[in-house]
Order: C-alpha cells, then sequence, then structure tokens
C-alpha cells in the first residue's frame, strides 16, 4: 500500500522531497529614499520598512548585501517642488534617484540596481503617464519614460522596471536604451500590473496617490486573466527580459500562467499592501511571523516566481542567516 506519509516522517526525508527551494539569491528588496540627511522615517502603514537619505541608505545596503541581499529596487519620495505636469526632474542628472544609483554602484559594484520608470512619483498630477484635460496621454508619454530609462541605464543601473503600463512602452525603452549604447541594460517589465486595493501603504511611503481620478484606465482590472497574456505576449515581443505580475498574493494563477506560457525569468511582486497584512497579523499575536511569512513567499515562488520583489527580504536573509 502506498502511503504518502512515509516520505513525511523525519525532518531529513522531508528535506529529500522537498520541491521549492526558495533563496535569498531570488529576493528583491525594495528601499524608499528621500532627499536630506540623517533620515530614517519608518512608514507607519508598513512597519519595519523606513524611508532613507542617501548617507543612511548606503549603510543599508552594506548591510543588506552582508546578509547576502544581493538586488535592490530604488523608489523615490520627493517633495512638491520638485513635481511638475511633465515630470522633468526624472531625469535631471542631480535628482537624489540618479545619484543614489551611482553612489551604490561606485560602493557596491556587486550590488543589482533595479529602477522604477513611471511618471508618478516625480508627476504633479500623481500619474504614471501624461494628463491632459484629465485623460492619460499613452503615446506622449513614452519619449518621457525613454528619456528616464537613458538617464537611469547612465546613472548605472542593471535593469530597468517600466511600472507605468502604458503600451508599447517596453518596445520605446528598449529602443532608447539600444540607441544610447545600453545594450546590456535589462528590462523588467510590470506586465500583469493590476489596479489593486493593495497598494496603500507604498503611496504613503511616496506620497504617491493620484491628484484625481484613478489608474483604471491604464491598471488591469482584478477580475481578468487571459488579458494578462495579451500584456505578456506585447511585452516579449517589444524585449522585455523579465515580465512581472504585480500584487503576487492575490494574482498566484497569473504568476503560473505566465511562467507556462514564456521562456523568460517570471517576477512577481508581494506588495505593501500584503506585507503589511502580514505584519498586522503577526503584531496582534494572530500568527506567527517566522512561520507565516516564509510560507507566504513560498506560495509566490511555488507558483512560478523566479524572483520576489518583497519588503520581507531583510526579515527572510536574517532567519536563513547560518
Amino acid at each position: 500500500m502506498r502511503r504518502p506519509r512515509r516520505n513525511r516522517k523525519s525532518a531529513v526525508i522531508r528535506e529529500h522531497m522537498r520541491e521549492t527551494r526558495l533563496t535569498v539569491d531570488q529576493l528583491i528588496y525594495p528601499l524608499f529614499l528621500v532627499e536630506g540627511t540623517n533620515v530614517k522615517i519608518e512608514v507607519s502603514s508598513l512597519p519595519g520598512n523606513f524611508r532613507w537619505s542617501l548617507d543612511l541608505l548606503l549603510k543599508e545596503v552594506e548591510e543588506c548585501l552582508q546578509l547576502g541581499i544581493r538586488t535592490f529596487v530604488l523608489f523615490p519620495a520627493l517633495e512638491e517642488s520638485r513635481k511638475d505636469k511633465m515630470a522633468t526632474h526624472s531625469y535631471h542628472p542631480d535628482n537624489v534617484y540618479l545619484k543614489a544609483i551611482r553612489q551604490i554602484k561606485s560602493r557596491f559594484p556587486e550590488a543589482c540596481i533595479v529602477t522604477d520608470v513611471a511618471m508618478d512619483p516625480y508627476s504633479s498630477d500623481g500619474h504614471d503617464g501624461l494628463v491632459e484635460n484629465g485623460e492619460i496621454l499613452n503615446d506622449a508619454t513614452l519619449p518621457i519614460l525613454g528619456k528616464m530609462a537613458v538617464a537611469q541605464a547612465e546613472a548605472g543601473a542593471d535593469i530597468i522596471g517600466p511600472s507605468d503600463m502604458m503600451d508599447g512602452r517596453v518596445g520605446y525603452i528598449r529602443e532608447s536604451l539600444d540607441e544610447g549604447g545600453f545594450t546590456d541594460v535589462s528590462i523588467m517589465s510590470y506586465t500583469a500590473k493590476y489596479a489593486s486595493a493593495f497598494y496603500g501603504p507604498f503611496r504613503d511611503a511616496l506620497d504617491s496617490a493620484p491628484k484625481a481620478g484613478d489608474k483604471k484606465t491604464y491598471q488591469m482590472d482584478p477580475a481578468n486573466r487571459r488579458e494578462a497574456l495579451i500584456e505578456a505576449e506585447l511585452d516579449y515581443q517589444e524585449g522585455a527580459d523579465y515580465m512581472m505580475v504585480k500584487p503576487a498574493l492575490c494574482y498566484l494563477d497569473i504568476i503560473y500562467l505566465l511562467k507556462e506560457q514564456f521562456p523568460i525569468p517570471i517576477a512577481a511582486y508581494n506588495v505593501s499592501g500584503e506585507c503589511a497584512m502580514l505584519t498586522a497579523a503577526c503584531q496582534n499575536g494572530w500568527l506567527d511571523f517566522n512561520q507565516a511569512m516564509p510560507e507566504m513567499l513560498q506560495s509566490i515562488h511555488r507558483a512560478g516566481a523566479d524572483v520576489i520583489l518583497t519588503y520581507f527580504a531583510k526579515d527572510f536573509a536574517k532567519l536563513n542567516r547560518t
């Protein structure tokens, strides 16, 4: 008689049978960047995560590298005075974001830097694209995104991350990078980015919510699955090197779908709301963090994510330190 429990009877045998193994190397750690010096401000809706000034961010990166975290994605939180309708500060050579990329790569060349390409952190309208008369203009946004991507590549970025969801932006950015001589810079496209309710703490951290309207004309409807295949096919044909699903936990089926259909790495973003929910439950004593957090990340990896962007990267690294 076949008894599956025989293969669960001891820790050693359970290790023999383990199908999915998540390592620190597969995690990408999001970091929030602000201007100033000696600034470390906790994001109240995302405990354990901070807005860092560049001087302290460099120390945080160094500490993370010592824990085995080697890939970071940076997000800027800027004063309103830096923002305008055309997001021109996004490619200004002296902006804090580009300075951060340059300094991290100079001090820690082993670090891999993923960027964010979208207008919203730099836009006075708070949208990912250019706004005219209440409409987000797709094609008029692409040159702005292209300039932003090239500026990030010039600063030393390893992977460009277009998160804007404008049609055609992967191809436009790929062409802009190639024309600028950055043929080796990768693109991690936010391929299936849903208009989710789970982004709240992130928007708190960056103060980047839209000033009017919402993002539903460019982010995907959470009810849709087949539409993700359309987005993925376009991004693949336009030259994406990775494809991302965002959020992760409520979209495990989409991660699996893209993993089965496309021969390039699939990334998943374990977003702020997902992490905040787990943190709150653990702080209230309802869940055990050291058990629930790895289980959450393992489920995302098991669904097919090759790399995971998560605010729990440092916690996972500490828990698995040998």
